[in-house]
């Protein structure tokens, strides 16, 4: 059974709950009339009846897809991790601080019609992707009830770049290969880059490398681990002879 009391101006009611044995009242104020308050409780009421723990505190998208990559994708590499970064960068970019449920589906796609003006449809696919991902958790968690991203379409007038232009041909990789060989008296930053070139390291592995992953007298390194990101038994050899420079 649901109380209600004047807090002043406004209402609150108090919704009896035990867990465990122990009283846990559930408590919300702030409504304008007594008849705003008995709708929410009786709302609340209805929720624990499904079994469901009410959220009653609002959070917003931000920070609910904040917690949720960090808690659900924790074991990703590194470059995985920096999609789910750029997702929430884009994520307070366009809906700020809104609460996760007062965003609606024609609001959403609002956002995925302003994403894709800008942006290649791939990308813009990884991005619903991702907070699809979120959202359908929430509803789990019983935060909202409604998939705003449900049937979402998605768009990108921007011509992703071809496979081409993600990499250096031959001839790109010879002059890169002779400008570092050209300036490795200028840093360790010229060699790390020659390293790279020369054995096809990633970027987590190549700055994990230490000092003893070097065997100089057999002429081989281990890759043990990457930046950022414990592996377990995840050793292995690289390279059966050193690059010759």
């Amino acid at each position: 059974m649901a109380s209600f009391d004047k807090r002043g101006k406004t209402w609150q009611f108090t919704v009896s709950r035990m867990i465990n044995g122990k009283y846990k009242p559930i408590r919300k104020g702030g409504f304008k009339t007594k008849k705003e308050a008995q709708v929410a409780a009786s709302e609340v009421e209805l929720e624990l009846t499904k079994g469901v723990a009410p959220k009653l505190k609002p959070i917003s998208l931000y920070e609910y897809f904040d917690n949720w990559y960090k808690v659900f994708k924790f074991d990703v590499v590194n470059s995985t991790k920096t999609h789910y970064v750029y997702t929430l960068n884009t994520i307070e970019k366009y809906f700020g601080h809104i609460p996760i449920q007062q965003i609606s589906k024609e609001e959403y796609q609002k956002f995925l019609n302003m994403f894709g003006e800008t942006h290649a449809k791939e990308t813009a696919d990884k991005i619903n992707g991702h907070i699809r991902g979120a959202v359908r958790e929430a509803i789990d968690e019983g935060i909202i009830r409604i998939d705003f991203t449900r049937n979402a379409k998605v768009i990108g007038k921007v011509p992703a770049k071809k496979k081409s232009e993600k990499y250096l041909n031959f001839v790109e990789s010879e002059i890169l290969l002779k400008e570092l060989k050209n300036n490795l008296s200028k840093g360790l930053g010229y060699y790390l880059l020659l390293l790279a070139l020369t054995t096809g390291l990633r970027y987590g592995e190549l700055v994990g490398l230490t000092h003893r992953d070097f065997d100089f007298k057999n002429n081989t390194f281990s890759i043990n681990k990457t930046w950022g990101l414990q592996q377990k038994n995840a050793s292995r050899i690289r390279s059966n002879q050193k690059p010759s420079i």
